[in-house]
């Protein structure tokens, strides 16, 4: 029976290198090159139903080296995996750790379609964009080519899906780490959920959580999420990174995926403190949303306005001055990679450039209609690739636009800084006494403003204050918090 499967899969490689479909017929491709044959030769009838199927896969990177072996797929995703979906996305799993296209070793891979996504690179363009910001654990990812059953299926992304490892999330869930997916309201079977202080999460890692970990892990978010609800930013700091939270937020507040209040939102749990990320799933962002589904995809269809600022654990963490203050500084320091990807020139036009042919060979040989395939909560298709390119390039300036003059006009201060040089120091303690002394006299009600640490007048008590929370004793008046600029300040 091996024999027999080996030489359906030799025929029907050789009919996917030679036959009427699409075949890259270059000394190597121009992208990886995936052949995937079933052992049933059912790939592209497979529903999600069905599960894990047997194949042999040949994989074939551009620089010539080859991974061929047998593994399983199936079907992934949820709405790209509906019945109805012709060009579903494929989950790939080796029966041990394979390092696929120099990603890392691992045994699970995402082959992702974007068939949603009629330009191909919304996927692409957010993981590239959480790179760049530094987002710890940022999935790995390759513009690829699918034959199927030798039958050409055109461009994927063959990519990293988020788990744990050491060329993953490096979590060790021995030790009590664990990764966490935020579900509004999704219910799948074998997937174990808990509703910490009225936030429902889907654990993801460890997998399967047995009812003790499920427990611990539930009690573990519950105190995290009651600090971020009630704590001072010195204790919200010590529950959770807040450097990745900041960042993760700036990254879905450009992006304005739909999923953002539903589903697809990551956090992990490391060394007792609780990460954003990794970044996942972006098809349906960057305009791509349906402004006449519901409110939540208006806004989410818009090139101005906030978004994510009312969605899961940043509802919460968007009321603070504080954290809105360090949301400013990141994009002041990220600003760059934003404009970067509307601007002419820019990582859209380039994507353009390096895999246009891929793209064409999408629609064109694999026959996929750049405007048949949509769900509701999408943007209705336009009718041709260069226009639904240019929609997302426009949307991507403007949005960059508008987010830049919305951070750039917010100002805030930080309470006991009073010298103005971003942190509170002792060197504010005794700028105040200086001042009280008489010795420095140029200042300005701004600096006064900065230095007082309650609402009573600046005094002595000021200096005092600062030098207790820099002495850890305590902190009533929230020192080094941001304070956002009120008119009457100025």
């Amino acid at each position: 029976m091996k024999r027999f499967f080996a030489l359906i899969i030799a025929i029907l490689c050789v009919f996917s290198l030679c036959g009427s479909a699409f075949a890259y017929d270059g000394e190597t491709p121009d992208v990886p090159q995936i052949r995937i044959v079933t052992e049933n030769g059912n790939g592209a009838s497979l529903q999600k139903e069905d599960g894990y199927q047997s194949a042999h896969i040949i994989i074939t990177d551009t620089d010539g080296s080859v991974l061929e072996d047998d593994a399983l797929i199936k079907i992934r995703g949820n709405s790209t995996a509906l019945s109805w979906v012709e060009k579903k996305s494929f989950t790939i799993k080796y029966s041990k750790k394979r390092n696929v296209l120099h990603m890392g070793n691992a045994k699970k891979w995402a082959l992702l379609a974007n068939l949603f996504d009629p330009t191909l690179i919304r996927n692409y363009i957010g993981l590239d964009t959480a790179a760049s910001l530094g987002l710890e654990y940022t999935s790995q990812q390759r513009i690829s080519e699918l034959w199927l059953d030798g039958e050409y299926r055109g461009c994927y992304i063959l990519t990293e899906p988020i788990g744990d490892g050491a060329d993953r999330v490096n979590i060790n869930t021995d030790n009590g780490e664990f990764i966490v997916e935020y579900e509004a309201a999704r219910n799948e079977p074998d997937v174990t959920y808990i509703r910490p202080e009225g936030f429902r999460f889907a654990i993801k890692e460890p997998d399967p959580a047995a009812d003790g970990e499920r427990d611990r892990i539930s009690a573990i978010m519950t105190d995290i999420i009651s600090t971020i609800k009630s704590g001072s930013m010195e204790e919200i700091s010590q529950k959770i990174d807040i450097s990745s939270f900041v960042k993760y937020y700036l990254l879905n507040e450009y992006l304005k995926t739909v999923d953002f209040g539903f589903s697809s939102v990551f956090f992990y749990y490391q060394n007792s403190v609780l990460y954003a990320g990794p970044a996942w799933d972006y098809d349906l962002s960057m305009g791509n949303a349906n402004p006449d589904y519901s409110a939540s995809s208006r806004k989410a269809y818009a090139s101005d306005g906030l978004f994510a600022n009312e969605k899961n654990l940043f509802a919460v963490l968007c009321g603070y001055d504080w954290f809105n203050y360090e949301v400013k500084k990141a994009y002041e320091e990220y600003g760059a990679v934003f404009s970067n990807i509307g601007a002419d020139g820019g990582l859209i036009d380039t994507l353009n450039a390096e895999y246009r042919d891929v793209f064409d060979r999408n629609y064109r040989e694999a026959g996929w209609n750049v405007s048949r395939y949509w769900v509701n909560v999408q943007k209705k298709p336009l009718s041709t690739y260069d226009e639904n390119l240019s929609y997302l390039k426009s949307w991507c300036a403007e949005r960059e636009l508008w987010l830049s003059g919305r951070f750039a006009s917010q100002k805030y201060y930080i309470r006991g800084d009073s010298d103005s040089d971003g942190e509170v120091t002792i060197l504010d303690a005794t700028n105040i006494q200086k001042i009280l002394a008489c010795l420095i006299t140029d200042y300005d009600e701004m600096t006064v403003i900065r230095s007082k640490t309650s609402d009573d007048n600046l005094s002595v008590l000021d200096a005092t204050v600062i030098q207790k929370y820099l002495a850890h004793i305590s902190n009533p008046n929230r020192i080094n918090e941001a304070v956002k600029i009120s008119p009457s300040d100025t």
